[in-house]
């Protein structure tokens, strides 16, 4: 029988194609350590792996399994800066803090592909990205974004592609331009996951699955994380659960919300398919963003849909598979092997919420889609900051996050309208 995730709908093709997904115990009664982290995905999984290696006493705990969430079941796609165009956030930012975003992501990326490569983690790293313009106004600003990411941001990668070479690198004439991307890359986002999760248990980490964390309380110097059976005490926490943080801690659940968003894999198409020939990633102007690309072994992993509630969807593969159609008619009717989705933290303006919600207690999510490299690098940063040097982890806890309007129990209705709103001008 396959394993099916409790919170997330479907059985990804990640999960079929990873191998072997070891297990960790859940944890049975209280413990103590210097760090307690509470999430195992990108970025507790990585704060675990590098205060280990640092000498750090370290409990992580996990309310399902590790990669159940986003982080095992995501797009794959690295992209490059952050989540918003680097020109975009020197307009708001000035260019001195757009330039320190821009670089501390493109340290991320590095970090990413050599944490994999040091540690002997297979992720199926494919290079290059493909960002395309689903309408015709949108074309002048890609033409004119490689070369401001040459000139004032030092990146030399890019390159305005045409409606005609468009069409051709990604298979489809129902794109008007777009712009390549030769210095990033996509991966297999659960073989990172498994990966990361070896290291961290390897340096000393002590990993629990199955360990729900039912609340927080900061007092005295100390944080006592409780679960089902017990409570650990640290000196420091790590929030680092994402959309699925539910009501642990007010704070976030106001600043960080979960929509869900969805992928389909097809089975290979071969050598000689159109689609993507170059084997790049794909993603698309929409708000409500589709992306998409091809596996190591030839499939199209195509996601798009999104809801923007707590209910699971239904179809899946239907509604993916009328997706596909849009943008290549001749896989109309194609067979979708795997269906899957999952939920995706979001903050109002798109950036990274990282913040300190309460004495010794730091939360980080938030990474809005563009959190592959962005996550786990944050776990890196906290890492450094629970060892003396918390200045890069400040470039991220001084982003302005408000919180969502409404309130608890309007704060979801809202969004839902919100987004709705936008998803209906992707269309006109």
């Amino acid at each position: 029988m396959k394993y099916q995730s409790p919170i997330s709908p479907g059985t990804s093709w990640y999960e079929a194609s990873a191998g072997e997904r070891p297990s960790y115990a859940s944890l049975d009664g209280d413990a103590r350590a210097d760090v307690i982290i509470i999430g195992g995905g990108f970025t507790g999984l990585s704060a675990a792996a590098h205060l280990a290696k640092a000498g750090a006493d370290v409990v992580l705990i996990e309310a399902h399994r590790f990669g159940d969430g986003a982080s095992g079941r995501n797009g794959g796609q690295m992209g490059t800066g952050q989540r918003a165009w680097a020109e975009d956030l020197e307009a708001e930012l000035g260019l001195s803090r757009a330039r320190a975003l821009f670089d501390l992501a493109e340290e991320a990326k590095a970090h990413l592909l050599d944490f994999a490569a040091a540690n002997n983690i297979e992720i199926d790293y494919r290079p290059g990205q493909l960002s395309v313009a689903h309408k015709k106004r949108y074309v002048d600003e890609y033409r004119a974004h490689p070369e401001i990411m040459a000139t004032r941001f030092g990146y030399e990668h890019l390159s305005y592609m045409d409606a005609a070479e468009t069409a051709r690198r990604v298979g489809s004439e129902r794109y008007f331009g777009g712009v390549r991307d030769t210095g990033t890359g996509h991966i297999h986002p659960l073989k990172l996951v498994i990966g990361t999760a070896r290291v961290a248990a390897a340096a000393g980490a002590r990993l629990h699955e199955q360990t729900q964390s039912t609340g927080i309380r900061s007092a005295g110097g100390k944080v006592v994380v409780s679960t089902g059976h017990g409570a650990v005490t640290a000196d420091r926490c790590l929030i680092a659960v994402n959309a699925y943080g539910g009501t642990l801690e007010p704070v976030s659940a106001a600043h960080i919300m979960p929509i869900g968003s969805f992928i389909g894999a097809t089975p290979p198409l071969g050598d000689d398919s159109p689609v993507i020939p170059g084997g790049e990633a794909v993603d698309d102007s929409r708000f409500v963003v589709r992306y998409f690309r091809r596996s190591a072994d030839g499939r199209l992993l195509f996601g798009g849909r999104e809801i923007y509630s707590d209910n699971d969807p239904k179809n899946i593969a239907h509604q993916i598979r009328r997706q596909i159609a849009e943008i290549y008619p001749a896989l109309g009717d194609v067979e979708i092997t795997h269906a899957w989705g999952g939920y995706v933290g979001i903050t109002m303006p798109r950036k990274p919420f990282v913040r300190e919600v309460m004495p010794g207690v730091i939360s980080a999510g938030g990474f809005s889609g563009h959190g592959v490299m962005l996550s786990n690098f944050t776990g890196k940063l906290y890492a450094e900051a629970v060892a003396g040097n918390r200045d890069r982890l400040k470039l991220l806890e001084d982003l302005k996050i408000p919180p969502f309007p409404g309130g608890p129990r309007l704060r979801a209705p809202l969004l839902f309208l919100a987004l709705n709103w936008y998803a209906l001008r992707d269309r006109l």
